[in-house]
């Protein structure tokens, strides 16, 4: 795995400093909330909101949807797909935090929190561990953002490429030649 890597951007110090850091601005932002609710967006966000959760010292719950604009390639599809979705009967006292490891063209992340503010909940904010603006395609801007990255292909601390390389402890840039065979 390691010898597909071009580059790596993020170190696991790094991602160290930088969850610890948006967790004490969560922390600080929701100290009043008595009804936080993490929601990651499976699979890629689970390695962030691992240790992001550890880090806010306070009440929260987690729970999970599992949402996808991608193919089975590494391009979106532009339409999005609720393959699992939240159930829950409490959305009206809940501060929905989402937690999400990348933003390209921001439609997922716009179209979810438009429909979690539609069925209900009491807000929606999100965090991104990575943002690449320059992909953006529509106008969206997440509340919490860990870091900003060029365009490039990035895989590790929970992202993948056709399911693999999730668990490297790090974020890195893939080698074009393994994701364009």
């Amino acid at each position: 795995m390691h010898n597909d890597i071009k580059e790596i951007l993020l170190s696991e110090e790094k991602l160290d400093q930088i969850t610890t850091k948006l967790a004490k601005k969560i922390e600080n932002d929701y100290k009043d909330s008595k009804n936080l609710l993490l929601l990651g967006i499976l699979k890629g966000s689970v390695v962030f909101m691992s240790d992001l959760m550890k880090k806010i010292d306070m009440p929260m719950q987690i729970d999970f949807m599992k949402v996808s604009s991608y193919g089975s390639g590494t391009k979106t599809t532009g339409k999005i797909n609720i393959i699992l979705d939240l159930h829950r009967n409490d959305l009206t006292k809940l501060d929905i935090l989402v937690v999400e490891d990348i933003i390209d063209s921001g439609k997922t992340l716009s179209y979810l929190t438009e429909y979690l503010k539609l069925a209900g909940a009491r807000s929606v904010k999100t965090v991104t561990l990575l943002d690449k603006p320059s992909r953006r395609e529509v106008e969206f801007e997440p509340d919490y953002c860990g870091a900003t990255i060029p365009d490039e292909f990035v895989v590790g601390y929970g992202l993948d490429y056709a399911e693999n390389y999730r668990t490297l402890p790090y974020v890195a840039i893939l080698k074009p030649e393994v994701y364009t065979k």
